[in-house]
């Protein structure tokens, strides 16, 4: 239902951008009515919230190890959501996920994508 897509191995200061595209959310809820998360894991950790948006798109937030660095973007007619990654540093390999939530925040996760790699070399 969230696929991500998007991941790759760069080095420090790079850039990339994910995209997470929804298809057939839970009682056919539409795409505006979930706000939408970005959750990373690396090795060993635990998984964290690094950005998310309301389903109107009007509030975001960021986790303080990526604010000014990262993006978060929807776009409602195409049910997807990225993730613009500027800066990237080796402390930002993870997997990263998607997750679609009726609640901004707190913003947990009630529908997962599969994760898609980021790997930034130093």
């Amino acid at each position: 239902q969230l696929t991500e897509s998007g991941g790759g191995v760069v080095q420090a200061g790079d850039s990339l951008k994910l995209s997470c595209v929804v298809r057939g959310l839970p009682s056919g809820t539409p795409f505006y009515n979930y706000a939408m998360g970005w959750f990373r894991q690396a090795p060993g950790k635990e998984r964290e919230l690094v950005a998310a948006i309301s389903g109107g798109g009007g509030m975001r937030r960021y986790s303080d190890s990526v604010k000014g660095r990262f993006t978060v973007s929807r776009i409602t007619d195409m049910s997807t959501v990225y993730l613009q990654m500027n800066s990237l540093k080796p402390e930002d390999t993870a997997v990263y996920y998607c997750a679609a939530d009726r609640s901004y925040q707190p913003l947990k996760g009630d529908v997962w994508g599969q994760g898609t790699q980021v790997t930034v070399s130093s």
